[in-house]
């Protein structure tokens, strides 16, 4: 059996638009462009950004309002699933997937039950390692959870870093939601709804997961 193992926003849930506007939000009350930070956002994790676009201002404080951002905004903004993603995850085996996210777990917990998605029993998130995407780590953690060797796992994602990672964790992976491949990817889909019946051949049978 395949294991899959999935990124979540960009991935199974549009969350575009909410990002954007928590890091312009986030912007507005340091007096920042938001289009500029929003650009190096999308590039760097958060510590990052703020080293970058707001120096002078204490990384720990800045954090702790993105925070706050972001849970409000898992309360009140509103959030799509991609078209699949509901019929994929209630077709896979239970404890054949898991979730690997640069966010918090209890964020992915809401707006997995805002939009209606069933939740597995691994996720593995910011806090569950010291490293995040690209690094290898969290996709390595993912697979030990789940008691799979690395080799027999997919990986479904959207963006460079996490393709990266699931490459450098020896996975393979896939590249969904984009109009042209990421880089490396073994295998890629311009929607995640177009993935679905050949994620799912991928679990029943592994060889599928490296057929053109």
């Amino acid at each position: 059996m395949k294991y899959v193992l999935f990124d979540v926003d960009g991935t199974l849930i549009d969350a575009l638009s909410n990002q954007r506007r928590v890091w312009a939000t986030w912007a507005q009350r340091y007096g920042l462009d938001p289009d500029e930070v929003y650009r190096v956002a999308l590039r760097t994790r958060p510590l990052e950004t703020f080293a970058q676009v707001a120096a002078d201002r204490d990384a720990r404080e800045c954090l702790s309002v993105l925070h706050e951002l972001e849970d409000e905004d898992v309360r009140s903004g509103v959030y799509t699933a991609f078209d699949g993603a509901s019929d994929l995850l209630r077709d896979l085996p239970p404890g054949a997937w898991a979730l690997v996210t640069s966010n918090y777990e209890h964020r992915v917990r809401g707006r997995f039950l805002r939009t209606g998605l069933p939740v597995p029993d691994v996720i593995v998130d910011a806090a569950a390692v010291g490293e995040g995407k690209p690094s290898p780590l969290p996709y390595l953690r993912a697979a030990a959870r789940l008691g799979a060797e690395p080799g027999h796992c997919l990986v479904i994602e959207d963006a460079p870093s996490g393709v990266r990672a699931g490459l450098r964790a020896g996975m393979t992976v896939w590249g969904v939601n984009a109009a042209d491949p990421v880089a490396g990817v073994h295998r890629h889909f311009a929607s995640l709804r177009e993935a679905v019946p050949h994620i799912l051949a991928c679990v029943a049978d592994p060889e599928a997961a490296t057929a053109l």
